[in-house]
């Protein structure tokens, strides 16, 4: 059954994130033949309208306010509630980041809808749209259909491949105007405790550090290799209570959730809730002295030794690799 589906495109730093291009390919499922049409909101988002057309959106619906140029859930749902209004459309779908996962609750509950959060795989099946998402921290997953009302779900990065970029479609790009009032936040200045380099969200290979890295910098080693790599970096909560790095680095049930192809845990003894945020990852590789660490047993290799002389040795291989490729 043919629907038209609005997908919400996220911007960061003046470009589109991945997860947009991943929440289009979502929409094309749900759509089932329908009308997929792109949504961005922003200062200014006009130009990057034509980048979401070239993967896979057939048309894009901007909104640019001075009041939407840094995130505010009470000003981005103003705005994303008249773009619905004006659209009415069968479904909604936004990425399960931290600007996703704040806003689709508020705006579920101004439409009084369902809502289907951290989605994982889409498929569409005797006319219904079936989502799947993991539930008892990954250990086991659910299938999930939206019968009467809009289709409304987030889906979690790096899990639904996007469409490859055609640059030879074409679509029409226009603007809404809207009111947006009565702001009860305004956000004047962010300060990023993030390190620079690769979005740990959205990375396809992620260097994570536990406790068996014993200090802050005992990370270096690990950021070299990310280097070399083009990963990110994150932690265990057991390396950021001790102070070794930021809590904006944490994976886990209470920090980020990650699915890289490639996830290199070291010095990390694999306790339940790191595991919940990196099980899902497509390769697992663990890095630990302690032959008897629960990380082995979800890891898909296990290198039995101390990380200050594996890693190491790894970059080095990897640089070689790299540089005869």
């Amino acid at each position: 059954m043919a629907r038209k589906i609005l997908v919400l495109g996220e911007v960061r730093d003046g470009a589109l994130r991945n997860v947009s291009f991943e929440a289009i390919a979502a929409g094309k499922v749900a759509a089932d033949g329908g009308e997929v049409v792109g949504v961005l909101l922003g200062e200014s988002v006009q130009s990057l309208g034509n980048e979401l057309i070239q993967y896979g959106a057939d048309r894009v619906v901007t909104v640019e306010d001075e009041k939407l140029k840094q995130y505010t859930s009470d000003g981005y749902s103003q705005a994303l509630l008249q773009v619905i209004e004006s659209e009415n459309p069968e479904g909604l779908i936004i990425g399960h980041s931290a600007q996703g996962k704040d806003l689709a609750p508020r705006i579920a509950s101004k439409l009084d809808s369902g809502l289907i959060s951290d989605v994982t795989a889409i498929e569409e099946a005797g006319g219904n749209v079936v989502f799947v998402r993991p539930i008892y921290s990954g250990k086991a997953f659910e299938k999930k259909i939206i019968k009467d009302g809009l289709i409304f779900a987030t889906i979690r990065p790096n899990n639904i491949a996007p469409l490859a970029k055609d640059e030879s479609r074409t679509g029409e790009v226009s603007s809404l105007s809207v009111e947006i009032k009565d702001l009860r936040a305004i956000i004047k200045e962010v300060v990023r405790k993030a390190t620079e380099g690769v979005d740990l969200s959205e990375a396809k290979i992620v260097v994570a550090g536990g406790r068996g890295v014993k200090s802050t910098e005992g990370f270096e080693p690990l950021k070299e290799l990310a280097d070399v790599l083009g990963a990110a970096v994150g932690a265990s909560r057991g390396a950021c209570d001790a102070e070794y790095c930021d809590y904006s680095l944490q994976i886990g049930q209470t920090g980020k959730v990650v699915t890289p192809d490639l996830y290199i845990a070291c010095g990390i003894s694999g306790a339940i809730q790191h595991v919940a945020g990196m099980s899902n990852s497509k390769v697992i590789v663990a890095i630990n002295k302690d032959p008897e660490a629960n990380i082995f047993k979800v890891a898909d290799y296990g290198i039995v030794g101390d990380l200050f002389e594996v890693v190491p040795k790894l970059t080095e291989e990897f640089k070689k690799l790299l540089v005869n490729a």
